[in-house]
């Protein structure tokens, strides 16, 4: 998936979920849309580099959309990461229609926002002789102060009646697959936040057992001229479902 030309700036504060108060490089201070409902635990950085796509549509509130941050790691490394939400889907369409993601590769047809008993899953995989699959698609950017990653970022009862939709499916024979995407250049692997979300960290364990896969890929962010210009899913990373977390809890 290829940005728009996006603009450099300094992350000043989030606020109101929506809106992100950013200096830009030229030194006009400006209001930015925040596409991302969560908590942004860890990617809610401010001081940071923010990178923003700018819009002209004059029906558009604001003229600014929050798309990247850069994060500095504790070897010092800078590390980019996606708080834009809505942009996840689309890195794992492209993947899945490439062909790209070898676990799921084969299937002709691919359909968006499958519904099921219960929810509403992102994307449906159908073929003659594969038969069906479903996947449902999180995007991780929470990475804590043991190194890992993890999901969700606070409490999420729609991501456990999401698992539990795909352990249904699972229980009737249908395929049903959890691909998380991880949206952070400096997240190695991934694991529920059983830290954050104890009920959504047991349920993904029990559901893995009566048949759902769980999956994990990185991304790919790429340059030119200085400036990040695409995003493209990478290769597998680790899942671990019974990780014990151990870091220091702060305050958001």
């Amino acid at each position: 998936m290829e940005y728009p030309s996006l603009v450099p700036g300094v992350l000043l504060r989030r606020y109101k979920r929506f809106l992100a108060d950013v200096r830009l490089d030229d030194g006009r201070e400006v209001v930015a849309h925040c596409p991302n409902t969560g908590s942004m635990r860890a990617v809610n950085v401010p001081g940071c580099r923010v990178w923003l796509a700018p819009s002209d549509n004059p029906a558009r509130k604001l003229a600014w959309t929050w798309e990247l941050i850069e994060l500095t790691q504790p070897d010092g490394s800078v590390a980019l990461a996606s708080v834009h939400t809505g942009r996840t889907n689309r890195i794992v369409e492209e993947a899945l229609e490439g062909q790209r993601i070898a676990a799921l590769a084969g299937y002709a047809e691919l359909r968006r926002e499958a519904k099921v008993e219960g929810a509403r899953l992102d994307f449906r995989l159908d073929d003659p002789e594969r038969g069906t699959a479903f996947v449902e698609v999180k995007q991780v950017t929470l990475k804590e102060s043991d190194g890992h990653g993890y999901f969700p970022d606070a409490v999420s009862e729609r991501g456990r009646k999401h698992l539990l939709a795909l352990a249904a499916l699972a229980e009737q024979g249908q395929r049903a697959v959890l691909l998380f995407c991880i949206a952070h250049a400096g997240i190695r692997d991934v694991a529920p936040a059983a830290h954050l979300d104890p009920a959504y960290a047991a349920t993904l364990e029990a559901v893995a057992a009566r048949g759902v896969e769980v999956l994990a890929y990185g991304c790919e962010f790429g340059w030119q001229d200085s400036r990040p210009v695409s995003v493209a899913l990478g290769g597998q990373l680790p899942v671990s479902l019974t990780r014990q977390v151990n870091v220091a809890l702060g305050v958001d």
